[in-house]
């Protein structure tokens, strides 16, 4: 009896032990059950994770988009459709200068905006002449996707596309079934004609066609053809792979959470999910326990933070002087891929078909402090790893007493995210000092403080989902950088006054963005130069994204005057483009323009059609 006694005793540890090597893990998806306690809900959580093509995604970290096309030649950001493919003619295009230098600053990845929105397309497709193949570059023999891929072949570059669903050139847009098919034709040359694609990038644009009546996408169809042309790559954006991460400042949060209780856009019942649950991109809770108590599903979903190098996404030669600093962009790598995102960083070619010395330059500083920074670990056996359950600390020993203002700590992500907070304290001359706390980690987390001098430091995971896995952790010590914060833009001409309708409006010219002026109803702003004198153009600042942005100008018309009586339209319904998303000042070129005293800003649509008026400064460029 004793001894079958042991032997049942030993059946029951193996079940245990067997039951305990089968946890459920729950791939990129996960749907809670009916009635579920916060408890299983928390648990379930902590056993998501990513598709093999998402984990893969992830551990590239900096991406590089290159906004090149029709608008790169009409100094627009967003063309009409309306554009002469004949103006397309880059002089000195080498995609492989593209590639060589994003490969040198520490890319992975490069997505060409293969058509955007004005409908123009870099390949000679049979969709439409509206592409290369109707341009005088190359005699219309010319492949600016085929050259570019090419080139990340040879340089060991990733590659991805950015097809805009919106088209404003396409005559069927609008007549969504002719069109869906029209998207998805040249959706499968692009995964047919050019090998491997790694990333297909859509955004969510959507508008009215020639016929009046606005586009509705096939999204399950467009997702279907990558599936089955592309099945390794990931759709971001407006897909189930890759989040944008809600701005287009650069700036990750700092609580990220990838996986999240919101329903990708792509799907049908993400409108009604995310707003019953109050979501959207820009939601700063995306997956906390307060939110999983009210959510059905979560996803795998980690987000991408896309920023441009300059203040627009396209090239334009007044932007020259604008490249974004050192110092700025050190602050969006930290911020973004120490934020458990990965970076996608525009670079826009210029008109010759370059990426302009500036950008490069400004590339190279970025790829050399990266490598510098973390070249040299610190810690002690930085690469073991460490596993444990909520409450744990463990210690980082420090080499030599070095001085580190950085630590790195990644997770097994291929197990789940599961750490909500942490502490951070330093052994300094045999006593501990808390430095920082935090919170999320994933699969990067960078946590920057001043600089210090200790034996060791001390991190205890104050709370996880589950039992935590830490694959990586890290010392580093990243040089202060001292500059400006970016360079010197287009100086700006104040004018003498400025009238909102009947009312003075002084902080419109007053050179201080941050002084903002609203009005109810869409209302004309009226500036007077004090004389009449010859201008180049004009600049539109918008109230900056954080602040109330209601009443920004997204549709326009500029009028001219010199006795401030008698009008003359120069500019009819034109559109500050991207102005929603990407709230900058907006430089305007105002061509053979005669001697003018005083200039009418008459908004004709708001950016979410109320009708209000804001501006947080308005002036002149001069010649």
């Amino acid at each position: 009896m004793k001894h079958t006694g042991i032997t049942s005793a030993l059946l029951g540890l193996l079940l245990m032990s067997c039951q305990a090597s089968q946890t459920q893990y729950y791939e990129k998806h996960l749907v809670f059950p009916e009635g579920a306690t916060l408890e299983q809900k928390v648990d379930m959580a902590a056993h998501l994770v990513p598709s093999r093509q998402q984990l893969q995604w992830q551990e590239l970290e900096l991406t590089a988009f290159l906004h090149f096309g029709i608008n790169t030649f009409t100094n627009k950001e967003w063309g009409d459709g309306q554009e002469d493919p004949r103006l397309f003619n880059p002089t000195q295009l080498d995609a492989e200068q593209w590639a060589r230098t994003l490969k040198e600053a520490g890319f992975k990845m490069v997505i060409l905006t293969a058509k955007h929105h004005d409908g123009f397309c870099l390949w000679p497709t049979e969709t439409t002449r509206h592409s290369v193949a109707s341009s005088p570059w190359k005699d219309g023999k010319g492949d600016v996707v085929k050259e570019l891929k090419e080139a990340c072949d040879k340089y060991g570059l990733k590659f991805g596309v950015y097809l805009s669903p919106w088209d404003r050139n396409a005559e069927c847009y609008g007549d969504s079934p002719r069109y869906n098919q029209f998207f998805i034709q040249q959706l499968t040359e692009l995964l047919t004609r050019y090998g491997e694609i790694h990333e297909v990038w859509f955004d969510g644009a959507c508008g009215e066609g020639p016929n009046g009546k606005k586009q509705v996408y096939d999204w399950d169809a467009f997702y279907t053809t990558i599936q089955r042309l592309q099945p390794h790559a990931v759709m971001a954006i407006m897909g189930d792979d890759v989040r944008w991460v809600g701005n287009e400042k650069g700036f990750g949060r700092e609580t990220e959470w990838s996986a999240t209780a919101l329903v990708p856009g792509i799907y049908q019942r993400a409108d009604s999910v995310n707003q019953a649950l109050g979501l959207n991109n820009k939601t700063a809770d995306l997956g906390s326990r307060d939110l999983l108590a009210r959510a059905h599903e979560l996803f795998w979903y980690p987000s991408e933070v896309d920023v441009s190098i300059r203040p627009g996404w396209f090239y334009h030669p007044a932007e020259d002087n604008q490249v974004k600093s050192l110092a700025r962009l050190v602050d969006i790598y930290f911020e973004s891929v120490g934020y458990n995102s990965v970076l996608l960083l525009n670079i826009p070619p210029d008109t010759r078909g370059l990426i302009h010395e500036n950008d490069a330059r400004r590339l190279h500083e970025l790829g050399q402090y990266i490598d510098r920074t973390f070249a040299t670990d610190y810690s002690l056996d930085g690469n073991r790893k460490i596993t444990g359950r909520e409450g744990d600390s463990f210690e980082i020993e420090i080499k030599d007493n070095a001085s580190v203002n950085t630590l790195m700590l990644q997770e097994n992500i291929a197990e789940g995210q599961r750490i909500e907070a942490f502490t951070v304290e330093a052994s300094i001359d045999g006593s501990w000092r808390q430095i920082v706390q935090g919170t999320t980690v994933g699969y990067k987390r960078l946590v920057r403080f001043d600089d210090l001098v200790a034996d060791k430091l001390r991190v205890t995971i104050d709370r996880s989902r589950a039992n935590f896995s830490i694959s990586r952790t890290g010392l580093f010590y990243a040089q202060p950088i001292i500059e400006a914060t970016d360079t010197e833009g287009t100086a700006l001409f104040t004018p003498k006054s400025c009238l909102l309708g009947e009312h003075k409006a002084p902080q419109a010219i007053d050179g201080d963005p941050s002084t903002v002026v609203y009005c109810e109803g869409l209302v004309p702003l009226i500036i007077d130069l004090g004389e009449a004198m010859t201008i180049k153009g004009f600049c539109y600042t918008p109230v900056a994204e954080g602040g109330n942005t209601e009443g920004t100008i997204f549709r326009y018309n500029l009028y001219r005057s010199n006795d401030g009586k008698s009008w003359e339209r120069i500019v009819g319904n034109k559109e500050f483009s991207n102005i929603k998303n990407n709230p900058i000042p907006q430089y305007v070129l105002l061509e053979n323009l005669p001697a003018t005293r005083y200039l009418k800003l008459e908004p004709i649509e708001e950016i979410n059609g109320k009708a209000q008026t804001s501006v947080a400064e308005l002036g002149v460029m001069l010649p």
